[in-house]
Order: C-alpha cells, then structure tokens, then sequence
C-alpha cells in the first residue's frame, strides 16, 4: 500500500508566489549591477529569463509530481510544511491519531511512542479529508493493533 498526496493548489500558488518575489529582487539586482558596471540589458535580462524558465518547470513539478505526504506499509513520510514535527516515522512508533485544529485549520496529529508528533494540517494536501482519515486508521490497524482517530 503506497498512498501518495501532491499539494493542494492553493500552497502551490504561495510557494510559486513567494518564489516569483524572489525572482523580481533578483532581476532587481541584476539590473542595478548592470547599470551601475554600465554594462548591455543582456547580462541582467538573460539570467533573469532563465530563472523564469526554471520557475516554470519547479512549478510544473510541484503540481504533477511532488508529494507532500507519503504513506507506505512501514510509514510515513511529511514534506514541505514547517513546524510539523517529526516528519518520517514508522507505524509500529505512532501511538495514536487524533485530529485537531491548529491556527483555525483542520490537522491530524500522530503521536509517536517516544513523545514526538506529526502535525498534518489538512488543508495543504490535494484531496479527500475523508480518504485521508480512512487510510491514516488502516495504516495504524495494520501497523500495531486497533487505534482509531480520536
């Protein structure tokens, strides 16, 4: 059983957002450097053109094949969100699921056996919730015993 989730278009459209910042100071700069070395509008245009181009594909990649959660029959494994705790874990260490909201968005929380966590927020995953919670349960009846979302 692998079960994969691409993130949700709405964390693309930030991640592209934030990166398209990133390209406008860097354009920014290059133009600066060739105005102040009086240089031609290639040497700024140019590596600004393929900075785009690579934009692009990053971008194309985070929407057809990235994944932001991976469930296999040993574990799991979160990428891409910050502040989530641990990120990779096996089933046989996850004591329990329970879901949550953290800042007004909806999560599930595994909780490992040695005190560490896994905060999913929901909402950054392309998807069924309802699928989500189906699989994350038949991981955990798989992984140890009957433990249930809570």
């Amino acid at each position: 059983m692998q079960h994969d989730y691409r993130p949700a278009p709405a964390l693309v459209a930030r991640l592209m957002g934030l990166a398209l910042a990133g390209l406008g100071v860097v354009l920014l700069v290059l133009l600066l450097v060739a105005w102040l070395l009086d240089l031609p509008l290639g040497y700024a245009v140019l590596p600004a053109a393929v900075l785009l181009f690579v934009l692009g594909a990053v971008g194309l990649h985070l929407l057809t094949r990235a994944t932001v959660l991976r469930f296999t029959d040993q574990g799991y494994r979160l990428r891409f969100v910050r502040g989530a705790g641990v990120t990779r874990a096996r089933w046989a260490d996850v004591e329990d699921a329970v879901t949550t909201h953290v800042a007004g968005s909806p999560c599930i929380v595994l909780r490992l056996r040695d005190g560490g966590s896994t905060t999913i927020p929901v909402d950054v995953l392309a998807g069924d919730r309802e699928e989500l919670i189906h699989v994350v349960q038949a991981a955990l009846d798989r992984g140890h015993g009957l433990r249930r979302l809570k």
